[in-house]
C-alpha cells in the first residue's frame, strides 16, 4: 500500500530531493496570512541548500524573511505575479543579482503549461487533505477558498508536496487537486492565518470622492450598453473598484437586469451580487475574503476555476474571452493610457500585474478608476515609470474630474463609439491631456525620481512576452 505521508517539512525536503539550483513553487491563496513559503525556505537554509529559484504566484509582507534568504544565497532568482512593498523595496535597491521575472496571473500558468518555466518541486498549502493528497481550500481551520493558482503547479511540477493542517481519512470528497498529481503529504500545526486573506487592497473605500468615481463607473457601464441581461463583470481588489459592486447592485436591481457571471478574485461583495439575483454564477480563481471562501463550499453557483481557465492564453479559451467589463486600478497612467501597477512614484516595487494585463487585453471594456493625484503627486504622466498594462488595451479612465476615453484601442471585441455614447448619456468626457493639466495646476509638475542603470526586474505580458524593465532605485 502506498504511503504518501511524511513526518515533517525537513524530511520531505530530503525525500523530494531538493538540491542546489532547483526551482520551487508556491501559491498565494492565504495572501498575507501565509506561513508555508517561510517554513520551507527556513528549512532549506538549515540544510545548506543554495541557489534556488522561487516561483511564487505572489509575495506579501509576511514573506519579509525572504530578504535574508536572498542575501545568504538560498534564493537567487524570483518569479512572481505580485510583490508587496517590503520585499519589493529590497529588490529595487539591488540586493539580488538576477532580475525578478514578473508575470501576470494568466501568463504564469500559461508558461508552466507550455514548458517555458519548469518546476522541480511544488509546495502546495491545503487547508484540508487526505493521506493520498486529495486536497481542497474549501474546508478546514485555515480555509481560504479557491486553489486556482496552485493547479498548474500540481499538474506540471516534477514533484508535488501537499502541506496541510487538517489531515483527514481517505477519500476526501470534493478535491480541488487530486491524488494523481501528488507525491507527498505533510501535516503541520498551521499553514497560515486565514484572516490575512483580506489584506491591503481588499477593503472597500470610504472616501466620498472615490465613491463618486465608483458611481460614475456604473453610469459608464450603462452608457456603453453593457448593463443588460447576460452581462459579465470583474472588479479589481482596490477600494474604489470594489465600491463599484455596491452601486452596480443597486442599478441592476432597479432595472431588473440579470448578468451571467462575475469572474476573478471573488469577494463578499461579489457573493452578495450573486445571491441577490444580479448574476447567475461566480467563477472563482481566488477567494479574496473569508466570506467568499465560505460561500464557495456551499453555493453550487460559485465555481472554482484554475488560473489557466481564468486568464491564460495557452488554452483554447478562457473566462476572459467572455468578459464584458472590468474595473481596474493604477498607481500611474500616462497620456497614452499605459498603466503602472508595479512601482510607486519613486520606483520602489510595491505591486504587480496580477490579472490586470490579462483582463485589459481580453475584456470588451477595461476601465481604470483612479484619482487625479495621490499624496500631492499627479498620477497622469507623460510616460509611466514602468508599463504594466499597455495603453492599447485600456478603454476608459475615470477620475473625480471627468472621464477620459482612449480612441486608440486595438481590441477587436471592444465596445465601439464609447466617447459618443458617454457624451449622449451626460457623462463628463475630458481629454486625458486636460486631466493631466488639471492635476498639475493643483500639485505642480512633479520631478521624476532618479532611475538607476541596473535592471532589477522584467515585466512580461499576457502571452509571456516582454513588456518593460524595472530599474534599481539609487540609494543615497
Amino acid at each position: 500500500m502506498i504511503d504518501k505521508v511524511v513526518g515533517s517539512i525537513s524530511e520531505v525536503i530530503k525525500k523530494a530531493g531538493l538540491k542546489d539550483g532547483m526551482t520551487i513553487s508556491f501559491h498565494h491563496h492565504l495572501r498575507n496570512g501565509d506561513y508555508l513559503l517561510n517554513m520551507v525556505l527556513d528549512e532549506a537554509a538549515k540544510q545548506g541548500i543554495k541557489d534556488l529559484t522561487l516561483h511564487a504566484s505572489s509575495i506579501f509582507e509576511c514573506h519579509e524573511p525572504l530578504i535574508e534568504h536572498i542575501k545568504n544565497g538560498v534564493v537567487t532568482q524570483i518569479m512572481c505575479n505580485y510583490m508587496s512593498k517590503t520585499v519589493g523595496s529590497a529588490i529595487a535597491s539591488g540586493i539580488m543579482e538576477k532580475p525578478v521575472i514578473f508575470r501576470s496571473h494568466g501568463s504564469r500558468p500559461g508558461d508552466i503549461c507550455n514548458g517555458k518555466t519548469h518546476i522541480d518541486i511544488a509546495f502546495i498549502g491545503a487547508p484540508t487533505s487526505d493521506v493520498m493528497g486529495n486536497c481542497t481550500g474549501k474546508r478546514g481551520k485555515t480555509r481560504f477558498g479557491s486553489m486556482g493558482y496552485a493547479m498548474a503547479d500540481a499538474e506540471h511540477a516534477d514533484t508535488v508536496v501537499v502541506i496541510t493542517d487538517n489531515l483527514v481519512e481517505y477519500p476526501m470528497l470534493g478535491a480541488s487537486i487530486t491524488e494523481d498529481f501528488v507525491d507527498y503529504v505533510v501535516e503541520v500545526e498551521s499553514i497560515g492565518d486565514p484572516e490575512g486573506i483580506m489584506s491591503g487592497t481588499t477593503a472597500i473605500t470610504r472616501d466620498p470622492v472615490r465613491l463618486r468615481m465608483a458611481q460614475m463607473a456604473v453610469k459608464c457601464i450603462e452608457a456603453a450598453g453593457l448593463l443588460e441581461d447576460g452581462m459579465s463583470f470583474q472588479t479589481g481588489a482596490g477600494g474604489a473598484t470594489l465600491a463599484v459592486s455596491v452601486y452596480l447592485k443597486e442599478r441592476m436591481l432597479k432595472k431588473g437586469v440579470v448578468g451571467s457571471f462575475i469572474v476573478g478574485g471573488i469577494t463578499s461583495y461579489s457573493v452578495d451580487l450573486q445571491q441577490s439575483g444580479c448574476f447567475k454564477a461566480l467563477l472563482d480563481v481566488q477567494s479574496f475574503d473569508t466570506g467568499a471562501a465560505a460561500d464557495l463550499e456551499t453555493n453550487p453557483n460559485h465555481i472554482e476555476v484554475s488560473g489557466r481557465q481564468y486568464a491564460s492564453a495557452v488554452g483554447k479559451s478562457s473566462c476572459m474571452t467572455r468578459l464584458d467589463c472590468a474595473m481596474l486600478g493604477a498607481t500611474e497612467i500616462d497620456v497614452d493610457f499605459n498603466v503602472n501597477v508595479h512601482t510607486d512614484s519613486t520606483g520602489n516595487i510595491m505591486g504587480g500585474s496580477g490579472g490586470h494585463t490579462d483582463i485589459a487585453e481580453q475584456c470588451r471594456m477595461a476601465v481604470i478608476i483612479a484619482p487625479l493625484f495621490r499624496n500631492r503627486l499627479p498620477i497622469i504622466l507623460d510616460h509611466v515609470r514602468v508599463i504594466s498594462t499597455q495603453g492599447q488595451y485600456v478603454d476608459v479612465l475615470i477620475t473625480e474630474k471627468g472621464v477620459a476615453v482612449n480612441e486608440n484601442v486595438v481590441k477587436e471585441n471592444r465596445v465601439k463609439d464609447l466617447k459618443a455614447k458617454f457624451i449622449a448619456a451626460g457623462i463628463p468626457v475630458v481629454d486625458i491631456h486636460e486631466l493631466k493639466k488639471m492635476a498639475e495646476e493643483i500639485c505642480g509638475i512633479p520631478k521624476s525620481a532618479p532611475k538607476g542603470d541596473r535592471v532589477v526586474a522584467e515585466v512580461l505580458g499576457h502571452r509571456g512576452e516582454h513588456v518593460d524593465y524595472i530599474y534599481n532605485v539609487p540609494r543615497s
